[in-house]
């Protein structure tokens, strides 16, 4: 028997420093990490120790033989395709099982004599956690973790849909250090406004940016400022209980049909939450009000648009396949052009094409409204149309082009999931057309002191694992600095910039209001039967912060 990465894998290749027989691949110092969509297991290399199961932050891994009960059989067909083909990797000569280890590395310290330095960490999602996390487990630093929400997380909280409970257990990888003994947390501060870059950068040696990509790209097609056109982003926080997101932003009462016009991750969480069954849902921290519309909810069909065919699928592998496993929902593609299935009977076994040969092929009578299939009134069914754009929004449908020429397509609500885009920081420089701040193995330039990583950084591409060895670069690169004397010294100390942000924001969420935040989620949760209800507003997460602990009696 051997273990499987399976689709909640987040690439931060933990299990890869922990098997023993060198069998996770892609590695890290190989061309292809952060290239594919997950990380394999060689079942011809495995030695069943489980190890790498023990080590994931995430529970992906899994025996082969506990993939059925998971409802994840496809997984071990997955993690051996990506080996046929390729060179079996030595072991190490005159040794055992055990393959041989590299020079160990220590590319990310400061010399032993070295005075700590303080950092500022603006952002507390997964990009700027890594980054918290090298410079804590590497040097002596000091860090000073900040975020405009009144709660940490960032993506992990507001980004996984709520139906990957498994993905956000990265957050508690996160969570401990949140009280570390070099930690000082400073939530519900937005640099920028209540404070400057220039403040914050005179109280520390070091500023790392990890504000991510707030933005979201447009389409560029007449009416898409229609009330009936959002952001998929904006719906996934909608969905996620985000305080920034109204909790009417979607009324879904009164449309059948949704076009989703994207393929990627995004897309896919989009259309599986809106056919999910509710009461399925009921049993995540999905937000209360995204809860009840969706059970209140006229959704029958979600559409993908997509511009290219099957074989430029943008969504992950791992995703694509559990999209056609939901329960009482059909997946289908639509066959209005014949370079869409032609495709997906070409397709190699190993390619995300080749996963939509179990879907149905149907042409779609796209002017009309949904019609059910054999399941009767109450079924759902998704559908890909590939080679397709959107032209136009109209009130109440979509004008998309098509093999045979533009058509109309009736749709109550349509979510543009053509990606992220992240926004300028007020003080440092920004490149308008990639959206990101220009830089230098993490370094900002012009800015001395100044770092960014994760989206902000390379652009909105990547999941989790990927921030980490992002944030390794970049703190490479400001430890290099540090020792090269290149960081300008602070003229203000670590109390003085608390004083500074308490006089500021009249409303500070430290370690302690997060663990009391975490503690009455928890216990809204509990009380009925989720794991969290989630405080969805800005005054009341601020509220939970204040409380206390009950004395015990």
């Amino acid at each position: 028997m051997t273990y499987v990465i399976t689709q909640t894998c987040c690439n931060d290749a933990t299990c890869v420093a922990v098997c023993p027989v060198n069998c996770i691949h892609p590695t890290p110092d190989e061309p292809d990490f952060g290239r594919t969509d997950m990380l394999y297991v060689d079942p011809a290399a495995c030695i069943d120790c489980g190890a790498c199961a023990d080590a994931c932050p995430v529970d992906a891994i899994l025996p082969a033989d506990a993939l059925a009960a998971a409802g994840q059989e496809g997984y071990a067909e997955i993690n051996a395709a990506f080996y046929e083909g390729r060179a079996p990797r030595p072991a190490a000569e005159g040794g055992p099982v055990l393959h041989s280890w590299g020079a160990p590395s220590f590319a990310r310290t400061l010399p032993a004599d070295f005075a700590p330095i303080r950092v500022a960490v603006v952002g507390t999602g997964p990009a700027g956690m890594y980054a918290a996390e090298d410079l804590l487990l590497h040097t002596g630093a000091e860090v000073t973790l900040i975020d405009r929400l009144p709660v940490a997380g960032g993506l992990v909280r507001y980004g996984v849909a709520p139906d990957h409970p498994a993905t956000r257990r990265i957050g508690d990888t996160f969570a401990r250090f949140h009280t570390h003994p070099r930690v000082r947390m400073y939530l519900g501060v937005d640099v920028g406004t209540d404070i400057t870059a220039g403040e914050l950068a005179a109280h520390h040696d070091a500023v790392v940016y990890a504000v991510g990509a707030a933005g979201d790209r447009r389409l560029g097609i007449p009416g898409e400022e229609l009330p009936g056109c959002a952001p998929a982003a904006g719906f996934v926080a909608w969905y996620n209980a985000h305080p920034e997101v109204a909790p009417d932003m979607v009324d879904l009462s009164g449309t059948e049909r949704v076009v989703v016009v994207g393929t990627g991750n995004v897309a896919l969480d989009a259309a599986r939450v809106l056919v999910a069954d509710p009461d399925a849902l009921a049993s995540t921290d999905i937000a209360d009000h995204a809860l009840s519309a969706l059970r209140n909810s006229a959704v029958r069909e979600v559409v993908l648009l997509a511009r290219r065919g099957p074989e430029d699928l943008a969504c992950t592998a791992p995703e694509l396949l559990a999209l056609g496993r939901l329960p009482g929902v059909r997946l289908v593609v639509d066959d209005h052009d014949p370079r869409a299935w032609a495709a997906i009977e070409a397709a190699a076994p190993g390619d995300k094409a080749a996963l939509l040969r179990t879907a149905e092929r149907e042409r779609v009578d796209w002017p009309g409204t949904p019609r059910p299939g054999s399941g009767g009134t109450g079924e759902r069914r998704i559908v890909f149309r590939f080679h397709s754009s959107p032209e136009e929004i109209l009130p109440g449908a979509v004008r998309v082009t098509g093999a045979a020429g533009p058509v109309g397509m009736a749709a109550g609500l349509v979510l543009r999931a053509v990606g992220y885009r992240g926004l300028p920081v007020a003080g440092l420089p920004f490149d308008e057309a990639t959206g990101t701040v220009p830089h230098r193995g993490g370094r900002i330039e012009q800015t001395p002191g100044g770092y960014v990583v994760g989206w902000i950084k390379r652009g909105p591409s990547g999941g989790i694992g990927a921030n980490r060895a992002c944030a390794a670069e970049t703190v490479s690169t400001l430890l290099a600095d540090a020792v090269g004397g290149a960081l300008p010294p602070p003229s203000g100390s670590a109390r003085a910039f608390g004083r500074l942000v308490r006089r500021r924001v009249g409303q500070v969420v430290d370690a302690r209001g997060l663990a009391a935040i975490e503690r009455a989620e928890r216990a809204r949760g509990e009380a009925s039967g989720r794991p969290r209800v989630k405080l969805g507003t800005v005054p009341e997460l601020v509220a939970a912060a204040r409380s206390r602990r009950p004395r015990a009696r």
